[in-house]
């Protein structure tokens, strides 16, 4: 831990979301400090962190305050304007590097990137207006699914194309953003995988968990996933040869798709991801506190499963249920919102369902 940061040192965090939140409670138990930066006021994170700075992405002077406040920076979110980060880097290091958050921000670079590693993903093409629609649609044929190739997520900036006759209203469901057009996947389910590279580049990955999702929301996460010990084998590998190859510090999420040709990667995170949240209650050392290890320059922990875990999050009015399920065997984990919106995730539960398998 030569060059590590020591308790009572300050990490730097851009957003300030539930995961900004549950970051900052993994740093407070190893003695560490979070600083928040996030445009809106009173966000989850700001609840349990030392100290939050509230101001726009442009505030250069705010900027230039807060990361002089801390020692290393880390983000929650992949859509922090090149500009901020521009400055902020110029005075404190940022982890996990650019080159990851600048693949993930883009849906076209993202599936470049895959792709140039040998990595299988849905067919894609770039698509700039009605005639590369058509071009795209020609080649890769429906249906398939337009998206923004930036900001989108959760189901957000995306429209799907069952039969030619819907790319007019999906391409104006676009606004004129660019965008990809992809091709449907025939899978049999989605699982992720949640991995972690510490500064001296090694690497350790949580088992992977099963997805179940509801409206582009993921609803559940599984763990043990159905996988045969093969496919375990090589989820877990794709996931550290993408992390070696971006030289990534910090956790990294990997959706991928059970197919029978083989396991084809949906996209990628480069942060703590929800699909791994029942880390929290099913491993000794959990996502966050693992992302938190790896910025800091610690030793990475031992992912190691203890138990079968069912992850649900609790979305919108779901919060309502929280006195039933206190009443039951689980471990109940909200993000301190006031106000439950439909699509809005305000917690999760862990249910343990026995010992690992």
């Amino acid at each position: 831990m030569t060059d590590a940061l020591r308790p009572g040192q300050t990490i730097g965090i851009l957003g300030g979301g539930q995961l900004g939140r549950m970051l900052a409670v993994a740093a407070s138990r190893l003695g560490l400090h979070c600083h928040v930066y996030d445009p809106a006021e009173g966000g989850p994170a700001a609840e349990v962190a030392a100290r939050a700075t509230t101001a726009a992405w442009d505030d250069e002077a705010a900027l230039r305050a807060f990361a002089e406040t801390v020692d290393v920076v880390t983000y929650e979110f992949e859509n922090v304007p090149a500009a901020s980060l521009d400055l902020i880097e110029s005075i404190v290091p940022i982890r996990p590097n650019r080159r990851a958050l600048a693949v993930s921000q883009d849906r076209l670079d993202e599936k470049d990137f895959l792709r140039d590693l040998g990595l299988a993903t849905a067919p894609y093409a770039t698509v700039d207006d009605a005639e590369s629609l058509d071009a795209a649609l020609a080649r890769i044929g429906a249906p398939a699914i337009l998206k923004t190739r930036r900001f989108g997520y959760d189901g957000k900036g995306q429209a799907r194309i069952m039969a030619a006759g819907d790319a007019a209203s999906a391409l104006a469901a676009m606004n004129g953003a660019a965008s990809i057009l992809e091709g449907f996947v025939a899978f049999n389910h989605e699982v992720s995988v949640i991995g972690a590279r510490g500064l001296d580049g090694a690497v350790a990955c949580f088992d992977p968990g099963e997805n179940r999702h509801e409206d582009g929301i993921l609803r559940e996460t599984t763990v043990p996933a159905r996988l045969s010990a093969s496919q375990r084998t090589d989820a877990v590998l794709l996931a550290a040869k993408i992390l070696t190859e971006l030289d990534y510090v910090g956790v990294l999420g990997v959706e991928l798709f059970v197919t029978h040709q083989g396991l084809v990667v949906n996209e990628i995170a480069p942060r703590v991801h929800n699909s791994g949240h029942w880390t929290q209650d099913g491993c000794l050392i959990d996502q966050f506190e693992q992302h938190i290890r790896a910025v800091a320059g610690w030793p990475l922990g031992d992912g190691a499963r203890h138990s079968d875990v069912v992850m649900e999050n609790l979305i919108g009015d779901d919060v309502d249920r929280i006195p039933q399920i206190a009443a039951t065997q689980a471990a109940i984990h909200l993000y301190g919102k006031a106000e439950a919106r439909p699509g809005r995730k305000m917690g999760h539960v862990n249910r343990l369902t026995g010992p690992a398998r």
